[in-house]
């Protein structure tokens, strides 16, 4: 097959890219890799650093640069929005309540995806909502499998305990009883992404009339299957 696409600088940049993509590598060593003339892979390689698409190591080698993590962030998001749709409807439709997707954003979490209970008393939480990190089950499991410095930094002046987290890891699921907001149970599980780090919480909510006091009980097995529906996803090429 064809590798060139007609445009010879693209080309040109990926073939360094490529060549970097096995670890780091001297300037010699991308002349090697590539076939480039010597002054052109200094040049692709410098002006690709200038865009953080490739930068250098303690030892001065190229090496893949930031930006690249950045827009791989960005497309297992996308990926995630994209199958997040049908997911919450299946689970609201199964569960009754209100189904919604959080992402972590520094000390807040945000709505980035919801499907509504469809009549009668709801917890209504529109896209792009931020809510607090100190409070409900989708904060919960968006802090239980933090970094140690990071868990107990989120727990100050939250409304739950180091030992309520230690059993969200053990369950693999969180709940809520009035925390966020009286009168509102939730239940969260957590979405993780290739590497299993968590990177996102879904969740159903809605009073405490319907879902009891142990709402964990009634909807943590569809939670569980809707947040590895998308961890499925996210791992899928």
């Amino acid at each position: 097959m064809d590798n060139t696409s007609g445009v010879g600088v693209l080309d040109k940049a990926a073939l360094v890219l490529s060549a970097l993509e096995s670890g780091p590598a001297t300037l010699a060593g991308l002349v090697a890799a590539t076939g480039l003339a010597r002054p052109t892979a200094h040049r692709l390689a410098v002006a690709l650093e200038h865009h953080r698409l490739v930068t250098r190591d303690m030892q001065g080698r190229f090496i893949l640069g930031p930006r690249l993590s950045e827009l791989s962030a960005a497309a297992g998001e996308d990926r995630l929005l994209a199958a997040a749709g049908p997911v919450l409807t299946h689970l609201r439709d199964v569960t009754g309540e209100s189904a919604q997707l959080y992402r972590r954003q520094g000390e807040m979490r945000i709505c980035v995806a919801a499907a509504e209970r469809l009549s009668g008393l709801r917890d209504t939480v529109p896209v792009g909502s931020t809510l607090p990190m100190k409070a409900g089950s989708a904060a919960q499991v968006l802090l239980a499998w933090e970094e140690p410095e990071r868990l107990h930094r989120g727990l100050q002046g939250a409304r739950f305990t180091a030992t309520a987290l230690s059993g969200v890891r053990r369950r693999g699921w969180a709940q809520s009883i009035g925390e966020r907001e009286p009168g509102v149970a939730s239940v969260s599980a957590p979405v993780r992404g290739p590497s299993n780090r968590v990177v996102a919480a879904v969740s159903v909510s809605g009073p405490i009339e319907r879902l009891t006091r142990h709402p964990g009980r009634m909807h943590a097995q569809a939670i569980i299957e809707a947040a590895n529906r998308l961890t499925e996803a996210l791992r899928r090429n």
